[in-house]
């Protein structure tokens, strides 16, 4: 994985650094969500938790925790950001056309292929049941 260091300009580009390989372009059939506009007021508009608001607008992924695409290989295309949790995750594009999200396999690199099953071997990014390991 390259690292890409910021050229200091300004202070908050000091000692900053960017893993190249993060994207932060998302499919908008896999996010969802609305932005909170609340900022902690009530249904008046009359602030009732203190010290709340601002903030960026955050949309949430589906996230494929079940993995249940069994002997169909897929492969990691793009390495993303996710605000919401402070895990990456990964765009996979399996054999059959179909694009899931999933949390980032430490060690995992765009290319990688993966695959769930039963019988498959245990490997870094595979998923098997309790029962086969």
């Amino acid at each position: 994985m390259a690292i890409h260091l910021y050229k200091t300009s300004t202070p908050s580009t000091r000692n900053g650094a960017v893993d190249s390989q993060v994207k932060s372009n998302t499919r908008n059939n896999l996010i969802y969500g609305q932005h909170r506009c609340g900022k902690g007021r009530n249904s008046r508009g009359i602030i009732t938790a203190r010290h709340r608001g601002g903030g960026h607008k955050r949309l949430y992924r589906k996230i494929d925790f079940r993995r249940n695409e069994k002997y169909i290989y897929g492969r990691i295309v793009t390495i993303e950001y996710d605000p919401n949790r402070n895990a990456y995750i990964c765009l996979i594009h399996y054999g059959d056309g179909e694009k899931r999200y999933i949390l980032h396999p430490r060690g995992a690199i765009i290319g990688d292929t993966i695959i769930s099953g039963t019988e498959v071997p245990i490997k870094m990014g595979n998923a098997l049941p309790l029962s086969a390991v």
